[in-house]
């Protein structure tokens, strides 16, 4: 970008000026828009900050008008897209798994009394669990709940202020159908579910392979997802990220725009060059071709900042290709 902007600079002759301008007549001309200031011109423009090159002409006038434009957008794009996502961390529950809730005391948690759950934490040899259990008997009927409805109307009415302990079934039947709840963490224990026989049954070997075929046959799972699972008009949406990155199709249009400018100012400045060949050929007394050559093969010296003042005629002007 800064290689173009440079070309556009060089090749309109109404950026390059009297760099004193007290003399009347200056041997030569200078052009401060080198490839170093256009690259500090552009930082600038990023960074809001101002700049002492600036374009003279209308045509690289264009150019760093599209410029700005587009540092403009691009720049507070970023900085709204990061600001998102600094709030949404902040947003984020510090609760990810079991052992974070017990290291706060801000979130209460319980479960149903008496049940499977309860009967995990109480005779687990695990000490973090025993000691959840003791919080939970400390706080008795305020955080024990007498069913799985009780505490999930809980959880949905306290928000962040509560977590309730369920068997993962359960918690996934809840979760596919509410909303407002989620599942945090992994599983604390895994048990499968059977069917209750008396131990002698004449029956019971055959319920269990019958179990056991359906298991692998994978029939189980089938009618799990039918009566767990909901239809995709009923599933809860998947939350927007708005911390997510800036996708290209989000800020294309600045780009259509930055490339438009670029082409327009590069047609003004073609125009501006030409409108100088005839000046040059008229004053010179040259043909069109000659003076569009002469000042072509100037153009292209990049490492030229400086331009010899052409006088009254060809013969006696200080040679562009030395």
């Amino acid at each position: 970008m800064d290689i173009y902007r440079n070309c556009i600079f060089r090749i309109t002759p109404n950026e390059w000026q009297n760099p004193h301008p007290c003399a009347t007549e200056p041997e030569e001309l200078e052009n401060s828009l080198s490839l170093i200031n256009c690259l500090w011109f552009s930082l600038g423009s990023i960074l809001c900050q101002g700049s002492e090159v600036l374009p003279r002409a209308f045509s690289t006038r264009v150019c760093a008008s599209m410029w700005w434009f587009f540092a403009l957008i691009v720049t507070q794009s970023y900085t709204a897209n990061w600001t998102a996502f600094l709030t949404s961390s902040r947003k984020e529950s510090a609760i990810k798994r079991v052992e974070d809730l017990d290291k706060q005391s801000a979130i209460k948690y319980g479960c149903v009394r008496g049940q499977s759950t309860a009967g995990f934490f109480e005779n687990s040899d695990v000490n973090l669990y025993q000691k959840m259990f003791s919080v939970m008997e400390t706080y008795g009927d305020t955080v024990m709940m007498f069913d799985n409805k009780q505490g999930v109307d809980r959880v949905k009415k306290e928000r962040e202020a509560y977590a309730f302990f369920m068997e993962s079934s359960t918690i996934e039947y809840e979760v596919q159908r509410n909303c407002d709840l989620t599942e945090v963490g992994t599983w604390l224990d895994n048990k499968a579910y059977g069917i209750a026989m008396p131990f002698n049954a004449p029956h019971r070997t055959a319920v269990s392979m019958a179990l056991l075929k359906l298991s692998e046959s994978g029939k189980l799972m089938e009618l799990k997802d039918k009566w767990w699972s909901v239809s995709e008009e009923k599933m809860c949406p998947v939350p927007k990220n708005d911390s997510a990155e800036l996708d290209v199709s989000e800020v294309g249009g600045m780009f259509v725009i930055l490339i438009l400018g670029c082409m327009l100012g590069l047609i003004f400045s073609l125009l501006e060059f030409l409108w100088n060949i005839r000046k040059v050929a008229v004053a010179e007394k040259l043909s069109p071709w000659d003076a569009f050559k002469l000042e072509l093969k100037f153009v292209l010296k990049f490492h030229y900042s400086t331009k010899p003042v052409r006088h009254t005629t060809y013969s006696d002007e200080p040679s562009l290709e030395d």
